[in-house]
């Protein structure tokens, strides 16, 4: 008896469902390797490991890539791509800090060129903010390597872009007083927040140290959360108040460019061009 149409339907779609099956097998155990290597792995270590045809195993590391399930580095070696990275950061587990900050590093480098000024990624660790990376920028005065320290979240930039975002835990207890000029009034933080929110970024000034000013936007993961901030920073000598709002957009751009390259390109903007939302006084 000859097969039917239907019997005929029914075999190709079980052998298109074998053929898929492999391919997602396939994709699984070659992404498998890469993640669990200890080092970045070449391709040709890939290909003599997993026994595939190279067309087949370029194919399925284009097809991880283009998923963000691994990356590149600057040798062309295979690595952990930024969505273990990203979802790592939400979980606040340290290990896998240093990918985020090789992730951001290129970006916090075009923006310290731009500006002049330091300019690092952070994210946060318990109720404080711990800075994973930098880029200096062309002056030897407010050159400080903020790398692995922490700072009191509302005093500082990239602790009210976290607080404002939600990334951050609202703070338990009186606020820490780090100079004059720190905000310890928590109507006035909850004001400074919602300004925040509204423009796309925050300022700090004079709040952590006397004579520095810091500005900071946040950086969004693959599902829509916010991972961390990006900031710049220099002394009040170079960073005068009206400078503020033109050094806030360019902050959001290039953290719009980091979001992008962590899988998502939707960034909170500005809904205004104000500048800080603090009168002199309570500066």
């Amino acid at each position: 008896m000859k097969p039917g149409f239907h019997d005929v339907e029914h075999s190709r779609d079980a052998a298109a469902g074998q053929s898929g099956s492999q391919s997602v097998d396939r994709a699984a155990s070659l992404l498998a390797l890469v993640v669990q290597s200890p080092e970045p792995r070449s391709f040709s270590s890939l290909v003599d490991q997993l026994g595939l045809a190279k067309s087949t195993t370029s194919r399925l590391l284009h097809a991880l890539e283009r998923n963000q399930l691994i990356q590149r580095d600057r040798g062309g070696s295979f690595r952990a791509g930024a969505l273990f990275a990203v979802y790592a950061a939400r979980q606040n587990a340290v290990d896998y800090l240093p990918d985020l900050a090789e992730l951001t590093q290129p970006v916090l480098d075009r923006l310290a060129g731009a500006c002049g000024e330091t300019a690092n990624f952070a994210v946060p660790r318990g109720d404080a903010v711990v800075q994973v990376s930098q880029a200096d920028g062309r002056f030897l005065l407010g050159a400080t390597n903020w790398v692995g320290v922490e700072v009191p979240p509302h005093c500082s930039a990239l602790g009210k872009v976290l607080l404002a975002y939600g990334r951050l835990e609202p703070i338990a207890g009186p606020l820490e007083s780090r100079t004059a000029a720190t905000i310890v009034d928590r109507g006035l933080l909850d004001r400074e927040l919602a300004a925040v929110r509204r423009r796309g970024w925050a300022d700090a000034w004079e709040e952590l140290e006397v004579g520095l000013v810091a500005v900071g936007a946040p950086v969004i993961g693959p599902d829509g959360g916010v991972v961390g901030a990006i900031s710049v920073s220099g002394p009040t000598a170079r960073i005068p108040r009206d400078r503020l709002p033109a050094l806030g957009s360019l902050v959001v751009e290039h953290a719009r460019a980091a979001s992008t390259l962590l899988g998502n390109p939707h960034q909170p903007g500005p809904r205004s061009a104000t500048g800080s939302s603090r009168k002199a006084g309570a500066a």
